[in-house]
């Protein structure tokens, strides 16, 4: 018996339950929209819930609260992965957000009324589609991984929860930035840990304790300006600095740093000074790919990314994008700071659709 698919309409659709669409999702239910959030999770924070089991926000409480609820906790506190699900979690249900869970989106097309999403036997037609799946999508892992020992276990970062995973031998992590950081000093009080990678950099957590900077970052920083965008060229290429973590906490938990790995001899991970590791375990916190393949839309550069302003896509009027890294300012991706983003973003869905009321357009328009 063929089963029935059935089609629903809405005025717009956010793909993506994480912060990113929750906070998205605030500013449409402010201007009374008929819209829904589709996300693939059985429950939401359900991303953040399946970290690793040490894993604190890179950011203090005072900077990862969502628009119209703070983070409840103390300011300088960095918040635990299960309160930020938490969090999430009751942020949804404070202001009664629409989110549709177990929808994993297979499709996004045009459509005669502007876009369609297939959802399994579901489809969803709408005006306006905002993509907030974030920018943690497919792990990275070079392909000189499949020749090393298969005696070596190989865990990604994001399959990665805690040291009993792995044998309590010598283990290599691979990418030095904040998650490869904070893994090695994870597993450093039990076993010997190379750390892999070049250096980040890294920013003084006076920085990221002081409102002024991030409002200053917000507004200066942009993908508007010179200095902005030359940071965001290198936010892509070497990954976001070290934030909570310095240097000489990385050496004092004891673990060890060594040059780039560059490939495999005789089943072994061999470094760019040619020696090899003798190690157990390989953690790859080597970051993810985008992954926007289920996107047939026109709307990417050479290298998969979506071309944008602000998370605009100006060659497809009603398609945005959310959460990307440094979308427009360093704070773009942080549970803080994607609100701002959400809020552009509602703005501009607001001026571009006839459903929403003609005086209070014209206010938007005066801005």
């Amino acid at each position: 018996m063929l089963r029935q698919t059935s089609e629903q309409h809405f005025d717009t659709v956010v793909v993506g339950g994480g912060q990113a669409g929750l906070a998205i999702g605030y500013f449409l239910a402010r201007q009374d929209r008929d819209f829904v959030i589709l996300d693939a999770g059985g429950r939401v924070g359900e991303t953040w819930r399946n970290r690793w089991d040490s894993l604190r926000l890179f950011t203090p409480a005072f900077h990862d609260g969502l628009p119209g609820m703070p983070f409840p906790a103390p300011e300088s506190y960095f918040p635990t992965k299960d309160e930020t699900a938490d969090y999430l979690e009751a942020y949804a249900r404070k202001f009664d957000l629409p989110v549709h869970l177990g929808r994993h989106v297979d499709l996004l097309s045009r459509h005669a009324s502007g876009y369609l999403l297939s959802v399994g036997d579901e489809r969803y037609v709408t005006e306006n589609v905002v993509v907030a799946t974030g920018p943690y999508q497919r792990p990275k892992i070079p392909a000189f991984a499949a020749g090393l020992d298969p005696a070596i276990v190989q865990l990604h970062s994001s399959d990665y929860r805690n040291p009993k995973q792995l044998p309590e031998a010598d283990v290599l992590v691979v990418g030095a930035g904040n998650s490869g950081a904070e893994i090695s000093v994870d597993l450093a009080a039990t076993r010997h840990t190379y750390l892999s990678g070049r250096d980040a950099g890294y920013i003084p957590v006076s920085l990221i304790h002081n409102r002024l900077s991030l409002w200053l970052a917000d507004r200066v920083l942009t993908t508007d300006t010179r200095l902005g965008r030359k940071m965001s060229e290198a936010h892509r290429d070497r990954g976001a600095p070290l934030v909570r973590l310095k240097p000489k906490h990385i050496a004092a938990a004891g673990v060890e740093r060594v040059p780039r790995v560059e490939g495999v001899v005789d089943g072994k991970p061999r470094l760019a000074d040619g020696r090899t590791l003798g190690v157990a375990a390989v953690v790859w916190a080597t970051g993810f790919r985008l992954d926007f393949g289920w996107i047939e839309l026109p709307i990417f550069d050479d290298g998969g990314y979506p071309i944008h302003h602000r998370g605009v896509v100006q060659t497809t009027p009603g398609l945005y994008f959310l959460g990307l890294p440094f979308q427009y300012t360093p704070t773009s991706e942080h549970v803080g700071g994607v609100g701002n983003d959400a809020r552009y973003i509602s703005e501009h869905i607001a001026m571009r659709s006839p459903r929403w009321p003609a005086h209070l357009r014209s206010v938007h328009a005066g801005r």
